[in-house]
């Protein structure tokens, strides 16, 4: 599969890239600054060029930026996507002194990108550190993903296979991003409080 992450120079977009090379995927990091792209690209064995660059060759491309940036970046490279399937993966939080909460919206982020876009956006992975991602062993947790575009799903099912130890799996159309972006509030208030590394197991289902 040829991925395109935006925003590989993160932690997050990082370590899944370096996660998708290791299995074999021909993974392309992607940034503003082309040369940024390229330094961090090779850190993992990835490729590094522009965004506008990245998206045009991907059969997936992942929208790792920070949530604060997703939805202009997603506007600024809506003609360059097309209609190229995208994987949303980012979460909007809110920090207070009482804990972590989700951001009080409607729709989720992935939601609104889908707004902005004309291909399909599916969303996945929320519940997945980027510590987790980076380690030396794919993570012992499951990952979900949810979306309306079956062919855009099976995609982001087969990437989100490749960089867990546990499942993939189907969490239903795009409005449960509600639930799955607000998971990674949960996530994060469950690793602060017992100073862990926290993920998501799904029992029950065969």
């Amino acid at each position: 599969m040829k991925v395109a992450v935006l925003g590989g120079t993160g932690d997050f977009g990082l370590a899944l890239a370096k996660r998708l090379v290791a299995v074999g995927d021909d993974v392309t990091i992607g940034s503003r600054d082309a040369a940024r792209a390229r330094e961090a690209a090779g850190r993992v064995g990835a490729g590094g060029a522009t965004n506008e660059e990245v998206v045009e060759a991907a059969d997936l491309v992942v929208l790792a930026v920070k949530a604060d940036a997703a939805l202009a970046t997603a506007s600024a490279l809506s003609v360059s996507i097309g209609e190229r399937p995208v994987l949303s993966v980012a979460s909007e939080l809110r920090f207070t002194k009482s804990g972590v909460l989700p951001r009080d919206d409607d729709r989720s982020l992935a939601e609104r990108t889908q707004h902005l876009l004309r291909g399909p956006v599916v969303a996945g992975l929320h519940s997945l550190s980027a510590s987790n991602l980076a380690g030396d062993d794919a993570p012992e947790q499951d990952a979900l993903v949810c979306g309306d575009d079956d062919e855009a799903k099976t995609l982001a099912l087969e990437l989100a296979a490749k960089v867990v130890a546990g499942r993939a799996l189907d969490a239903g159309p795009l409005a449960s991003a509600r639930a799955l972006e607000g998971l990674t509030a949960i996530v994060v208030n469950l690793n602060r409080r017992y100073k862990a590394h926290a993920g998501v197991r799904i029992t029950g289902v065969g």
